[in-house]
């Protein structure tokens, strides 16, 4: 059972968060990227609503297919995280706009191996770049960010290239969508993409 995450550490206001000071270009850019921000449910919800974005998968990465199953990702000893592996137009939104929001929108990037209640390296905070762009796009990017003071502690997100991704489970696809009524899916997710609606709207659908 997933628990309530509380709220964040954010200082800055999200209408204010900064851009990332260096992006990828599009014709640099894969289109691709794998995000850990604690539940899949929940960040699969956040990137879903974005313009430009053709598919979100939950998922693993961290570590090895024979475990990368929900039952033993829970156990917390896999080395895997839960991600979300987001295909989109780099055209319509950069690499470095979906970190944007990652770190504003989608989870609290100061809680180490965990998310609220939600205990465990599985829930750590963590990108999974594809290439060595989005590395160095990604790891600018905190440092800018732990620079501006944007959070009230530093930022403890892993950055771990190289990984393959393993999609999860059919049930867990598309579940905040399907899910609404769910108490996780209500207290949780929810209020992340009512955040993402109020403070985000450009980049909507």
């Amino acid at each position: 059972m997933k628990a309530v995450i509380p709220g964040t550490s954010l200082t800055v206001h999200p209408d204010r968060f900064p851009d990332p000071a260096e992006d990828l270009p599009a014709d640099q850019d894969p289109g691709r990227a794998l995000l850990g921000g604690g539940c899949f449910w929940c960040v699969e919800a956040v990137y879903q609503a974005l313009d430009g974005v053709s598919s979100v998968v939950s998922g693993y990465a961290g570590g090895t297919p024979e475990t990368a199953n929900y039952e033993a990702v829970c156990g917390g000893h896999t080395g895997h995280a839960e991600v979300v592996e987001v295909g989109y137009d780099p055209h319509r939104i950069s690499y470095g706009q979906l970190l944007k929001l990652f770190f504003a929108i989608a989870h609290d990037p100061t809680q180490k191996d965990r998310q609220g209640n939600d205990r465990g390296p599985q829930y750590r905070s963590s990108l999974f770049p594809v290439n060595q762009a989005q590395s160095e796009v990604a790891a600018r990017y905190i440092q800018q960010l732990d620079n501006a003071g944007a959070f009230t502690a530093p930022i403890v997100t892993t950055i771990e290239p190289g990984q393959t991704f393993y999609p999860a489970e059919d049930y867990h696809q598309d579940f905040a969508r399907r899910n609404p009524a769910q108490p996780y899916i209500a207290h949780v997710a929810r209020p992340k993409v009512e955040k993402l609606h109020a403070h985000f709207n450009n980049l909507l659908k």
